[in-house]
């Protein structure tokens, strides 16, 4: 894997972690009612969906083992030009149900990698 993919996947991570760390022990009341964590929020994801278009592009085998990386992409496209449309509640269950999974799998590219 070339370092630019592997700094890439790092700059993933970091941004999953991030979003970890900002919403842990939360709730979604807490979410929502919170502008300055949801913005924190919506900005790691477009790191991570803006990481993966880059991957997408120069090293789609990479991009491959990665779940969801097309809706991923989407997601950051909506964040990005969609603001007025996010629905915090979709975005907190991207933080609790998809968010774990794509760092596993992360994770398990750059030591793999």
């Amino acid at each position: 894997m070339r370092l630019e993919a592997k700094k890439d996947l790092e700059d993933i991570r970091l941004a999953a972690e991030l979003i970890a760390q900002f919403t842990a022990g939360r709730t979604f009341g807490q979410y929502a009612a919170d502008a300055l964590l949801r913005s924190g929020v919506e900005r790691q994801f477009e790191i991570i969906g803006e990481a993966l278009k880059r991957l997408e592009r120069d090293e789609p085998s990479v991009v491959s083992c990665i779940g969801h990386s097309e809706r991923i992409i989407a997601f950051r496209n909506i964040l990005v030009h969609g603001y007025d449309i996010v629905e915090h509640r979709v975005v907190w269950d991207v933080v609790q149900n998809d968010l774990p999974v794509l760092l596993q799998e992360v994770q398990t590219l750059l030591t793999s990698g």
